[in-house]
């Protein structure tokens, strides 16, 4: 399709980013339409942009060149569920939601859930995390295969149903996190897990962010097997309370989860309790009932939207850095103070057990001020993040909006075999071009 609306829904829409859109959109159903569509995009050298549910937040999906977008959302179906190897092949367009609700009924899921309902053709692209990360890994622990097209139209297979190879490189591992510029997903074999007997979900409030992080930092280093553990400032607290009615103490929060037995699940909370009391947290409040459960975590799910209740009319700008769990508490103070010094409206929220913490800025996209000073502090995140030992980004992945950090974060030297692993694979650079970073 080539009509205006189709083409700029299928571009970036998520974030402060510009919206380029490509010159038309293919729906391919199949991988041989995937493969023809490339094909004739490579014989002509026009660019190939992939497109699941445009959830993702740094500009992957936009077409700077212009080009042809492959929206793989009818690529939906569930191909096989293993259940007694622990693992499901399906197609890209498959989302996470979809997935586990089809697996409920056998007694497994799929972990990882980066909130949004993405795509998992999408989640393997840019390397997905989210909040059951600390305890179950990111995408690119759970993906055991691949089929993917590559520039010249090829479909080529990463790897085996077998839980670990010692058989070449890895392909796998290559192709999740690229954000389509090696090739595109088709089909996608992912590791599944039992439903654990016994879930239970806690909130504790903390006097203060170092508080909490802190004693994030011990419960991960005392082994405690926790699920998850969110991280939410007395800002988005308050937002939270606002948007999803709930009554909880507007300080700083952490949000938890623990999996296993009845009488692991117990003991885990009952660790953490202590933890949480040598740093003046509590008290705590449990629950094992499933829809008092969900309603905690779809709230923690829905702070982007919760959000944009502090500043009516603004937009919602996200960002992510991640940094070694010991540096944790010193970058999100430090960050704290920026935004109270630069007089931003900036919620903040973190898959903390694993170092990962999100800033949400409430922007005014009408003004040019306000909006250099969101990326002047965006800017400084990064700049933190790095000195710690960090990375740019966690979860989001680089696209467009983070390309100018990269040469800080590898240094020239493992930019250029990016580099040349790119033009070995896509040796015109027609697959997603000008995203991660310039050829």
């Amino acid at each position: 399709m080539t009509t205006t609306a189709v083409r700029e829904q299928h571009a970036n829409v998520t974030t402060y980013l510009p919206n380029e859109p490509a010159d038309a959109v293919v729906f391919a159903a199949c991988t041989e339409d995937v493969q023809t569509t490339v094909r004739i995009c490579a014989a002509h050298g026009v660019p190939v942009i992939a497109w699941g549910a445009g959830t993702s937040l740094e500009g992957q999906v936009n077409a700077p060149r212009g080009g042809v977008c492959i929206d793989l959302s009818r690529m939906n179906r569930i191909l096989a569920v293993n259940s007694a190897d622990l693992d499901c092949v399906l197609e890209p367009g498959v989302t996470r939601k979809r997935l586990n609700e089809d697996l409920r009924d056998q007694g497994l899921f799929f972990p990882i859930d980066p909130g949004a309902d993405a795509t998992l053709g999408g989640m393997v692209s840019t390397r997905a995390s989210g909040t059951n990360a600390v305890r179950y890994g990111t995408m690119k622990d759970n993906v055991l295969s691949l089929k993917v097209v590559t520039a010249d139209g090829r479909l080529i297979t990463t790897g085996t149903r077998a839980r670990k190879s010692a058989a070449g490189y890895d392909l796998t591992r290559l192709f999740v996190g690229a954000e389509g510029t090696l090739g595109i997903v088709t089909e996608i074999t992912l590791k599944l897990y039992g439903i654990p007997e016994a879930i239970s979900s806690a909130v504790c409030p903390f006097p203060s962010i170092t508080t909490a992080c802190d004693a994030v930092i011990a419960t991960i280093q005392s082994g405690i097997p926790v699920a998850r553990i969110e991280l939410l400032d007395e800002v988005q607290v308050k937002a939270c309370n606002a948007y999803a009615r709930l009554s909880l103490a507007e300080t700083p929060t952490l949000f938890m989860e623990f999996h296993g037995t009845t009488a692991g699940v117990h003991e885990q909370a009952e660790l953490f309790g202590a933890i949480a009391a040598e740093f003046g947290g509590g008290p705590s409040e449990f629950s094992v009932k499933p829809e008092e459960r969900s309603r905690l975590w779809q709230a923690r799910h829905d702070a982007y939207w919760a959000a944009l209740l502090l500043r009516p009319g603004a937009k919602a700008v996200a960002t992510d850095v991640c940094v070694p769990i010991s540096r944790l508490a010193d970058c999100v103070e430090a960050t704290k103070a920026d935004i109270v010094a630069m007089g931003l409206v900036a919620p903040i929220v973190g898959h903390v057990g694993d170092g990962n913490f999100h800033t949400v800025l409430m922007v005014d996209m009408d003004d040019a001020a306000d909006l250099a000073k969101a990326k002047q502090f965006m800017a400084r995140l990064v700049e933190r993040a790095l000195a710690m030992g960090g990375t740019a980004t966690g979860e989001h992945g680089i696209g467009q909006g983070k390309m100018k950090y990269m040469a800080a974060e590898h240094g020239e030297g493992a930019l250029d075999a990016m580099r040349a692993i790119k033009r070995a694979l896509d040796p015109h650079n027609i697959m997603n071009p000008d995203k991660i970073f310039t050829l």
